[in-house]
């Protein structure tokens, strides 16, 4: 009969942040996917991102220069010297590329705004658990001056009283032993 063998509960990477430390950020958590949960946004947010990648940008130069290049040259003939075919490629371009940035632009302020909403909660929970703890803090303090107030006039006390003992022990030493102190 085999037998079996428990096995340990696994540890979070230390990088990880523990659950606990994201709770002011639960409310948005539907604004953490890209665009939310729709393949529009993913993809729209993909080509922005794109756009002003170098490689898009030294892929677009080339296509430029070959396209301006064959026509220039008379290899081709589809797109002679004002290029308005291509004008109208890049006028193209920018019709799509313009609202797809403006609305990656918009998401990501929707997240950042929703990430500077959460940060503020979390620091004025901060503050609020400062503040619980300073009040905590001056009350054990003042716990503490008094207790040593008390202890004070209890040495006092104790003080005058072993006096007082010593003097009645000296007294009535001196009664009950004749001729000493």
């Amino acid at each position: 009969m085999p037998r079996s063998v428990p096995t340990p509960h696994p540890t979070p990477h230390p990088s990880t942040p523990h659950p606990h430390a994201l709770r002011f950020h639960a409310p948005h958590r539907h604004l953490a996917p890209a665009f939310g949960s729709d393949a529009f946004g993913q993809k729209a947010e993909a080509f922005a991102r794109f756009f002003g990648t170098p490689i898009f940008l030294l892929a677009q130069t080339g296509i430029v220069a070959i396209w301006i290049g064959l026509n220039v040259a008379g290899l081709t003939q589809f797109d002679l010297y004002p290029f308005i075919l291509l004008n109208l490629a890049f006028s193209l371009q920018a019709a799509y590329a313009a609202p797809l940035i403006l609305l990656a632009e918009t998401r990501q302020a929707d997240r950042d705004q929703a990430h500077t909403e959460a940060d503020a909660q979390h620091r004025e929970a901060l503050a609020a658990a400062s503040a619980e703890q300073l009040a905590l803090a001056t009350q054990l303090a003042t716990q503490i001056m008094a207790l040593l107030e008390e202890n004070t006039k209890l040495t006092r006390l104790t003080q005058q009283l072993t006096k007082r003992i010593e003097g009645l022990t000296v007294e009535v030493h001196g009664r009950i032993v004749p001729g000493g102190v």
